[in-house]
């Protein structure tokens, strides 16, 4: 049987346990993604690359990475996730698609090989579709030739599928209590998940952390015998203004690393992408000393990430805005709110809200209050389970007003079709997956 599209190859790996579509426990090893990468003469070492983990923030610093190395002329893999329409936006050319060829190449030597080694994969644990598009993606690297990859840690890193590489540098974001049933439940011991992508020799660059955190990441580069780098002691000036004619924002980052301030326009806005850049900015050039400071600003005025503060036109209104947001956080939806303000002062708003059924709506609608003209909840598309009475009554205690349907597409429409009647912008935010529909519905108006 021949995998030779990538539609065949989604058919195969999706008859795999998928943790995005159904978290489970004690479905974290690397055993078996070493056994796999071992019988396919290591894809994983085939490019050298970066390494990046953290609670927020990952797919922004892995786009911004490649960007840079993009503006060097290198040719760059990216591997991050959630996909929003395609699910090659995971395994990407910096931000386009390698050749169908390419993708079709790698399921087939993926594929075969699986069939021939099947009998001898570690016994008494299930192979998960995140492990065979890990390989996948290290395969498809490995054929295109890339000069450099960039990999997005999926869950916590200690155990994550990507954490058989051997980067040039590990890169470690803002650290947030999530995903507690599966990394911990104190922020200490999340951090120590993560931490586990620190490797023998090889530094570490850190972002700013709570103090508890920063020693945990001390103590971990200290027994691996490698440097750590923290971003807020590199960074000595951080300046940025909202424009909002352009909607986007101007940066000038100024650190010791750097032969002069960086000064570059940034299109993925908001305080936090900011710092994002600078942390990127960071990786590369301690790995790459040589890169110009002009490459930098090249790269990093170019990155755009769908679901990142996306500013879409209303089809229906092309005066106003569609804000298409993947924050699923009490902090990423604060950030979120914050940039909101600051792009829009004083223009009218509504909002389409969703989550999944382990976000902390409670926090998350406090923030929502008297913000907007009105309020639609569904639910995040099929693919994740929502807890819609927690969510309709975090709204009702924190005040707001709301409609609520399950059928987040006529949810969606309805709300771009009103905001555009109304002459009012749209803001869509909760989740990915919410994102993902979006872009659907987008497509038919």
């Amino acid at each position: 049987m021949q995998k030779n599209s990538v539609i065949e190859f989604l058919a195969w790996v999706d008859s795999f346990l998928n943790f995005e579509k159904l978290p489970q426990k004690n479905m974290f090893w690397l055993d078996t993604m070493e056994f796999l990468c071992s019988k396919l003469d290591n894809p994983e070492s085939s490019a050298p690359c970066f390494h990046v983990a953290g609670s927020k923030g990952k797919g922004s610093v892995c786009a911004m990475i490649s960007a840079i190395l993009t503006a060097d002329k290198k040719k760059v893999g990216v591997y991050s996730s959630p996909h929003i329409e395609d699910f090659r936006e995971r395994i990407r050319l910096n931000n386009d698609f390698f050749e169908e060829g390419i993708y079709a190449e790698a399921a087939d030597e993926l594929y075969s090989k699986f069939n021939s080694i099947k009998k001898e994969l570690p016994k008494d644990r299930a192979v998960t579709w995140f492990e065979l598009v890990t390989v996948y993606a290290f395969l498809v690297y490995r054929k295109a030739k890339v000069d450099e990859a960039v990999f997005e840690v999926g869950l916590g890193g200690r155990l994550d599928a990507t954490n058989v590489v051997r980067p040039q540098i590990s890169v470690i974001n803002t650290i947030e209590l999530e995903h507690t049933e599966f990394l911990g439940d104190t922020i200490e011991k999340i951090a120590d998940e993560k931490a586990g992508i620190i490797k023998e020799g090889i530094p570490v660059l850190c972002a700013s952390q709570v103090p508890s955190v920063r020693q945990v990441f001390i103590e971990k580069a200290k027994e691996k015998n490698t440097k750590i780098f923290f971003a807020d002691e590199l960074l000595k000036n951080l300046e940025y203004s909202w424009d909002t004619q352009s909607k986007t924002m101007n940066v000038v980052l100024e650190s010791e690393i750097f032969s002069r301030p960086l000064k570059f326009p940034l299109k993925m806005t908001g305080s936090f992408q900011a710092y994002n850049a600078f942390l990127a900015a960071a990786a590369v050039k301690l790995t790459h000393p040589k890169i110009s400071e002009s490459v930098i600003e090249e790269g990093l005025s170019k990155v755009q990430l769908p679901a990142r503060f996306e500013i879409i036109k209303n089809p229906l209104n092309k005066n106003r805005d569609i804000i298409l947001d993947g924050a699923h956080t009490v902090k990423s939806i604060g950030l979120t709110m914050d940039t909101l303000l600051k792009l829009y002062p004083d223009e009218k708003c509504s909002l389409v809200f969703a989550c999944a059924a382990d976000k902390d709506v409670n926090n998350i609608a406090d923030q929502f209050r008297s913000k907007f003209e009105s309020v639609s909840l569904t639910k995040p598309g099929s693919t994740k389970s929502a807890d819609v009475e927690k969510m309709k009554a975090a709204f009702t205690d924190s005040e707001i007003n709301f409609e609520y349907s399950d059928d987040y597409t006529s949810v969606i429409e309805n709300a771009i079709k009103k905001a555009g009647k109304k002459d009012f912008n749209l803001l869509i935010t909760g989740s990915f997956y919410l994102a993902s529909e979006v872009k659907k519905v987008l497509k038919t108006l």
